[in-house]
Order: structure tokens, then C-alpha cells, then sequence
């Protein structure tokens, strides 16, 4: 084993892009009671951390942990829905017409392509212990900020308006000119600031749980994420059907349904980052450490570590920028799909009204199947500590040691009962439960030449939710390990260019003729030719130059957004090549939903594109941690076959 991991998390905290970054072996970080060298400076830094609030790196995070530092995102959630679910109608409602509103949604895109690589790599570029809560904080401040804009937005509008005079009055046709695109101009520009807020806070949020969560509960804590997201979803869009006029204090406040729901939206949102902010902090590196960059630094090290990219983080990537391009066209057209599939079964222009209600209905069941789905699933990957490293593995051979004292014990207790031995069964790998995700939303979005009625297309939409649950947690869990626990580098003594020799580590450890018995250590040397395997594979792979944690976070998320570009582009032709222009349609006597199977085609070429995603996914190699426990569960069964240990 290599000797424990620095007090620096490398991800995190580096000066970068200059500082050098000190390298965490996977096996030594599992543990979360690790000890480490005795010395005056790491003594004095345990006590002050072990005085300070909050959570930090060095100790396992309980449940409460897991759930204050995931809650944040709950609440960016619940204020998206402001945008996503009633951005477009109040808009509408402001009088904007309706072929700009697709400008207004331009924000997405082109926030995602910015904000989050760039706040990614400013907190990198921070030694602060607040280098990730200042950009959580000043997020929020914009989120509050723009959302009280909205909700005000025509009330703004009349104050400046008449602050300038504009206009003999309030009955003249100039001033209500004047007054409806001031509205509709605060609107825009508070969606923008938005979009680009919310980005800001889910980029700092992730990166915050890349910085205080231990690596062996990396899945765990993105699972969280995944969970909260899904219940942020639900209570959004539950708060929107609520008679919020009816409800006591909250119809206190007056104005329409849709102000009364941005309110809400801001107090939850402030309680939960406080709750996050309050328990949660980073550690602040050394000043001997400190470094400063400037701004054209951050922007050459972004563009370099696009370039750079190691291979298994760029297979994450692309296998998103495939399996996106399938999402896309489900989040954007799925309450349309429900009133296409609602004129084919009534063979008749439905309702606009209830198929918009029957849509969101579709949607608040797929939102809780995602929650019900991020709670389950992970047990599939969860890790047994039986295969976890321990604070006492200081070397391979004190590995070793261990788990032929763990086999020895489980043997006579197994003896004890009359029983086998039964050794510790190795979870999912996060890669083959993304790759069933992907297959599985592929399967469902071809099933859609089956699907004739609103039913159908309500169980379609609310299995989608479980591809959904995965889709927020393993992609991000797996570059998360991938950051916090690269793989060790080479010993210096062994020579590259020799070649390696490894048996299979099911056979059991019997001499061969003429052969002597070497005992302890016949393991132990098959281990070391298999850890130099892994290792020869990781350097290829895996370079050691300095990965900074929140720019590559950054940029995984431009693999998210650019799909959002191309979809648009795409459908819209997808739409025309399958429903004709709207003057045809309109000349035919069409409607709005009868007569069109555009949808059901875009999301048929995203199965296609998540089944090229379910591929790509086979080629992302296990992580670190997954790799140490299947190398330790192979020296459990070779222990466990020997006779005599």
C-alpha cells in the first residue's frame, strides 16, 4: 500500500493551474479514521478542525451529513421550476410573442457554456475555506434577486415608468406601450440572470461535495443530489397546482398565483443553503501553498484542460453528450407528447387546457418515481466496508495480513455453524448501471410505436423517471472518484518495460511440480503483478497532471449543454420533415395536437442516440475504489481456497 494521502485534497487544493498536485492513493482513503504521521503541524490542524463546525474531508459523513449538504439543490430545484414549468406562460401573459419566447431560452445554453467552467475554475483558483460557499452565497443573492424581479416585475415597470414621467398618465396608450415591454424587459433580463445564477449554484454545490465528501461515499452523496433534485421537482410543480390564495400567510401576499409561487420559491431556497453553507465547509490550504492567478491564467487553464482531458473523464463526457441528446427532447416536448397521444385516442383536437394538466400530471408521477428509484438503486452499488481499505493497511503486506486474519475468522465462524464459507459479494459497477439506464430509456423511447393512449403515455413518461434517478448520480459519481482518487503512480524501481506475468486470481494457490511453497507471500506477489497491471493500464489512461475539481466539473457540464444546442436544431427538423410547416397544417384544418407525430420521432432518434451513449458507457473504466475492491475481493477468494492459511 501506499503510505495515507496528504492533508490537501488534490482536486480542490491547488493554486491552480500552477501548483503541483500531491497524488491520493484509492486504497488508504477508504477509511475515514486514517491516521497519519505524528507531527506538530498535523496535530495542531486535527484540533483546530475538530473544534471548527461543519463537516470536513477527513470523516465519514452520516446520514444528516449526506442530507444538509444535498439539500441545496432541492431548493435550485424548486426555483427552476419557476422557469421550467411557467416561464413560457407568464411570459405569453406579459404580452411577448410567442416565436421570441425560444430567445428567452437561449439563456440555458449559453449560461451552462459559461458559468459553470468558469466559477469551476475560480474557486479552484481560491486557497479560501470559503472558495465554494462564496459562489454558493453569491448565486443565491442572484437567484433571490432575479426571482423577486419576476414575481414584481410590472409593478417595477410602473415605478420607473412613472419615476421618469413618461406620459400624461396612466390613461394614455404611449405609457401602457411603455409599461408592457418595461415588463417584459425586466422579465427577460430576470430569467437570464436566473439561468445564469442557477448554473453558478449547482456548479458550487457539486463542488462542495467534491471537497467534503470522503471518496468512498462519493456515490452516496450523489445519489443525494439525485434525490433531492427529483423531490425539488415535486414540490415545485406540486406548489404550482395549490390554490396558493387559499392558503393561510401565503394569501397574504397578494398578486397572482405566480408571485405567490416565486415567494415560496425564495424561502425555501434561502433555508436550504443556509442549512448547507452553516454545516458544511472547506479546509483553507496552507499559505505557504497560496498562489495567485489572474483571470487570463483561468481562462488558458480551462481551454487546457479541455484539450487535456484524461480518457476515462472524457468516455464520461462523451457517453453524456449521446445520452443528452436523448434527454433533451423528453424534458422539452414530453407534456406535448401527452396531447398528440391525446388527439390520436380521441381522433379529435383535445382540450389544450387538460392536455397541459395531463402532461404535468405524466411528469409529477415521473418526478416520484425518481425519487422512489435514486432511494433504491444505489443499494445496488453500494460498497461493503468488508472491501474497504482500513487505517492499518500501511503497506501490501500489512493488507494482506489483514484479510487472511478476516478469511481465517470467517472460516472458523462459518465452521462454527455447520455452514460454507460465504465471502463479501462485489456491488455494481456505477458503469453497468448507467449502461442498463441508458438501454432501458433507449427501450422505452422506441416503445413509443406502441403507445396509443394517455395511459400508455403516462406509464412511458413515469418509467423514464428511473433512467432519470441514474442519470443525476452516476456520471457525476464516477468522475467525482475519479478526481478525488486517481490511481497511484509506478513504483520507481519497477521497470516499465518489463513485462508482467499474473494468473487468475480464481485458481487456487497451488506450487506447481518441483515448485516451493512461498506461503504468505505467493499472494502477496500475484497481488503485486496485478497492481502493476492496473497500473500500466491508469498511466495510460490517467495522466499526472494537476486535475483541479470544479473546472472539470465545468467542463463535464459544456457535455450536457452543447446536446441542448443540437437538439434544437434537430427537432426542428424532425418537426418539419414529419408535421410540414405550420401553414400547411393550418391549411389542412389541423390543430394544435391533432394530426402531429413529430415528438414521438425526436424522441425516438434520442433512444437511438442514448443506445450509442449505453455503448460509449462500456468503455469508461471502473474507478479507482471499485478497482481496490475487486483486486481485495480476488485476494479474498484465493485465501479463502487455500488449506492450509
Amino acid at each position: 500500500m501506499i503510505p495515507v494521502a496528504e492533508d490537501d485534497d488534490p482536486t480542490t487544493q491547488i493554486a491552480w493551474p500552477q501548483a503541483p498536485r500531491g497524488r491520493r492513493e484509492s486504497d488508504s482513503s477508504q477509511d475515514d479514521d486514517v491516521e497519519r504521521p505524528p507531527n506538530a503541524e498535523n496535530d495542531s490542524e486535527n484540533v483546530s478542525n475538530k473544534r471548527s463546525r461543519g463537516t470536513s474531508p477527513r470523516r465519514q459523513l452520516s446520514t444528516w451529513d449526506l442530507i444538509t449538504l444535498s439539500i441545496s439543490m432541492g431548493g435550485a430545484q424548486i426555483a427552476w421550476t419557476v422557469e421550467l414549468g411557467y416561464g413560457t406562460p407568464f411570459l405569453l401573459d406579459l404580452g411577448l410573442k410567442e416565436h421570441l419566447t425560444s430567445l428567452v431560452w437561449l439563456a440555458g445554453p449559453i449560461s451552462g457554456l459559461v458559468a459553470q467552467p468558469l466559477i469551476g475554475a475560480l474557486s479552484d483558483a481560491s486557497s479560501s475555506k470559503y472558495r465554494r460557499r462564496f459562489w454558493i452565497v453569491i448565486s443565491t443573492v442572484a437567484l433571490v434577486i432575479s426571482t423577486f424581479t419576476l414575481a414584481y416585475c410590472q409593478e417595477l415597470a410602473a415605478f420607473f415608468v412613472d419615476l421618469l414621467a413618461v406620459g400624461a398618465g396612466d390613461w394614455t396608450e404611449r405609457r401602457n406601450v411603455i409599461l408592457k415591454w418595461t415588463s417584459i424587459g425586466f422579465a427577460v433580463v430576470s430569467f437570464y440572470v436566473l439561468d445564469f445564477a442557477l448554473n453558478g449554484l449547482q456548479a458550487s454545490l457539486r463542488n462542495l461535495l467534491l471537497d467534503v465528501t470522503p471518496p468512498g461515499q462519493l456515490s452516496s452523496a450523489n445519489a443525494w443530489h439525485g434525490r433531492m433534485i427529483n423531490a425539488g421537482s415535486i414540490i415545485g410543480f406540486g406548489f404550482g397546482y395549490l390554490p396558493l390564495a387559499k392558503l393561510p400567510i401565503i394569501g397574504l401576499i397578494g398578486g397572482s398565483q405566480f408571485r405567490k409561487f416565486c415567494v415560496i420559491c425564495i424561502v425555501i431556497l434561502v433555508a436550504t443553503v443556509w442549512m448547507t453553507c452553516a454545516n458544511h465547509h472547506e479546509i483553507e490550504r496552507p499559505k505557504a501553498q497560496r498562489r495567485q492567478s489572474g483571470i487570463r491564467d483561468i481562462f488558458k487553464g480551462i481551454f487546457s484542460a479541455v484539450k487535456t482531458l484524461p480518457k476515462p473523464i472524457r468516455r464520461v463526457c462523451f457517453v453524456q453528450l449521446c445520452a443528452f441528446m436523448g434527454w433533451f427532447p423528453f424534458l422539452f416536448y414530453s407534456t406535448t407528447y401527452m396531447g398528440q397521444i391525446m388527439a390520436y385516442e380521441l381522433n379529435k383536437e383535445p382540450d389544450p387546457e387538460l392536455a397541459t394538466r395531463k402532461g404535468e400530471f405524466a411528469m409529477l408521477i415521473y418526478s416520484i418515481v425518481g425519487v422512489v428509484a435514486g432511494t433504491i438503486l444505489p443499494h445496488l452499488a453500494a460498497r461493503d466496508r468488508r472491501l474497504m481499505g482500513a487505517k492499518t493497511d500501511v503497506d501490501e503486506d500489512a493488507e494482506i495480513s489483514r484479510l487472511r486474519a478476516m478469511v481465517r475468522q470467517w472460516r472458523v465462524e462459518a465452521a462454527r455453524r455447520g455452514k460454507e464459507l460465504h465471502l463479501p459479494v462485489m456491488p455494481f459497477l456505477l458503469r453497468n448501471v448507467w449502461t442498463g439506464a441508458l438501454l432501458f430509456f433507449s427501450f422505452l423511447t422506441l416503445s413509443t410505436f406502441f403507445i396509443s393512449t394517455t395511459f400508455q403515455a403516462t406509464i412511458f413518461i413515469s418509467f423514464v423517471g428511473i433512467c432519470w434517478a441514474v442519470a443525476m448520480w452516476v456520471p457525476f459519481a464516477i468522475i467525482m472518484e475519479l478526481l478525488k482518487e486517481p490511481p497511484p503512480p509506478a513504483s520507481k524501481g519497477q521497470d516499465s518495460r518489463r513485462p508482467y506475468h499474473a494468473r487468475n486470481i480464481s485458481a487456487p494457490n497451488r506450487p506447481l511440480p518441483g515448485e516451493r511453497r512461498s506461503g504468505e507471500r505467493q499472494p502477496l506477489l500475484r497481488r503485486r503483478s496485478l497492481d502493476a497491471l492496473d497500473q500500466q493500464h491508469d498511466e495510460e489512461i490517467l495522466s499526472g497532471a494537476p486535475l483541479p475539481g470544479g473546472t472539470i466539473l465545468g467542463i463535464h457540464n459544456l457535455s450536457i449543454v452543447v446536446p441542448q444546442l443540437l437538439v434544437a436544431i434537430i427537432t426542428s427538423i424532425i418537426f418539419r420533415v414529419v408535421d410540414g410547416p405550420d401553414t400547411q397544417s393550418i391549411a389542412e384544418g389541423s390543430g394544435t395536437y391533432l394530426g402531429k407525430n413529430g415528438v414521438a420521432w425526436a424522441f425516438r432518434f434520442g433512444g437511438i442516440c442514448t443506445l450509442l451513449g449505453a455503448l460509449l458507457a462500456r468503455r469508461v473504466p471502473p474507478t479507482p475504489t471499485e478497482k481496490a475492491m475487486r483486486r481485495r475481493l480476488g485476494e479474498m477468494k484465493i485465501l479463502g481456497e487455500e488449506t492450509n492459511p
